[in-house]
């Protein structure tokens, strides 16, 4: 079966596209083969962009700006699916729409709601493929997190696992996955990874869609000891999983709220300690669930300043590697291939959510149906869910 996955994170820079044939192992019932055909990554134009930043941020949006981001989104998603189909000559049997998650409201360690928009009908009516949506809000009525989501194929990649291994996501928000023998599965956000550096790039440079580019800002700062002890004093890292968190709490007032006063702290120095901070809360995690081995994955991959510091932070016993090297996965596309997988267990009766990553009383199947051009006719739901995966090279 070949899913079309889609994922727009907390960056808000643009989508992730991946087409990717999933199915059975051929020697076994309790594994699944991942074959990635083709990858695209598509940025926003500068309007849609912009507009989905402006509703990210705390405060009060107009609704006709949520209307039109909904509408916008949906139509480039619709657009990139399409162009990937027509370009390699593929056709997709169902299509898997994250959409641009706009809340994530958290109480007291509880979500009390999760908001994703972008209409997939745009992608159904262009591509003429039923699409999955809305995968995070059943997790959160049967009392999880919904989130982090990756939990589900960072369990199968990694299943099998002799010693405590992780999978990392370095997003807008990092998120960790751990294996380990002998224990339960463990997935949670760990923090900012790339929120705040981008906040404090854009403020830098003037660019308000910038980023630190191969982390040349951070490059040129300091670390500020003082300041990074400030911003680890934040209560979310000593949490107790399951736990998420997003630009909710990581946003630019409460990045102010610790610069206040802090005149003599330069702007790269600022950006290098929250550089700092990402590696460090990171590695704390790793350290709290003794892993031995991290292959990570996302934007933050791409940051020579963020991988050095969170080499460093992780000491010379536990190597770091990325999905690239390690799995054959693109650590692009990881994301987009989730969802491609989400949509696959969905569509064959599989729950895709698990109760001891994200809190949720039971297991839930992901998402809500949106026909393509015919009737929507499901296969009968797999005797047993895969226990392993593999990424075909």
């Amino acid at each position: 079966m070949i899913v079309a996955g889609t994922m727009g994170g907390t960056s808000a820079d643009g989508l992730d596209v991946a087409l990717v044939e999933i199915g059975p192992e051929e020697t076994t019932d309790d594994a699944l083969v991942m074959r990635v055909l083709a990858t695209r990554e598509v940025a926003f134009d500068d309007a849609l962009a912009l507009d989905i930043l402006r509703l990210i941020a705390p405060g009060d949006v107009p609704l006709d700006l949520v209307s039109s981001v909904d509408t916008r989104l949906g139509q480039a998603c619709a657009a990139a699916v399409d162009e990937l189909c027509r370009t390699t000559g593929l056709s997709c049997e169902l299509v898997v729409m994250h959409g641009q998650t706009i809340r994530h409201d958290v109480v007291d360690g509880r979500v009390t709601g999760t908001w994703q928009i972008g209409q997939p009908a745009w992608v159904a009516e262009t591509t003429g493929a039923p699409v999955l949506s809305d995968v995070r809000a059943r997790d959160v009525t049967a009392g999880g997190q919904g989130a982090p989501l990756a939990g589900i194929l960072d369990g199968l990649l990694l299943a099998g696992a002799e010693e405590p291994s992780a999978l990392l996501n370095l997003g807008g928000i990092a998120n960790l996955t751990v294996v380990a023998p002998g224990r339960d599965l463990v997935a949670f956000d760990t923090g900012p990874a790339n929120a705040l550096i981008d906040l404090m790039a854009r403020r830098i440079t003037g660019d308000r869609r910038g980023y630190d580019r191969d982390g040349a800002l951070a490059a040129r700062g300091q670390v500020d000891p003082a300041l990074l002890d400030d911003l680890l004093a934040e209560p979310y890292y000593g949490r107790a999983t399951p736990k998420s968190t997003g630009k909710e709490l990581f946003h630019g007032g409460y990045l102010d709220r610790y610069l206040d006063g802090r005149r003599d702290v330069s702007d790269l120095d600022v950006i290098a300690t929250l550089t700092r901070l990402t590696a460090r809360t990171v590695a704390d995690a790793c350290r709290q669930h003794d892993v031995r081995t991290v292959v990570a994955s996302g934007g933050g991959t791409r940051n020579p300043s963020l991988m050095a510091a969170l080499r460093e932070e992780l000491g010379p016993r536990v190597p770091l590697s990325t999905t690239d090297e390690t799995l054959g996965l693109p650590e692009g596309a990881k994301e987009a291939c989730l969802m491609a997988l989400l949509g696959w267990m969905t569509w064959h009766g599989v729950p895709a959510t698990t109760p001891a990553v994200t809190g949720a009383r039971h297991a839930t199947l992901a998402g809500r149906l949106t026909p393509g051009s015919g009737p929507l006719r499901l296969p009968d739901p797999i005797p047993r869910p895969p226990v392993r995966l593999r990424v075909a090279r």
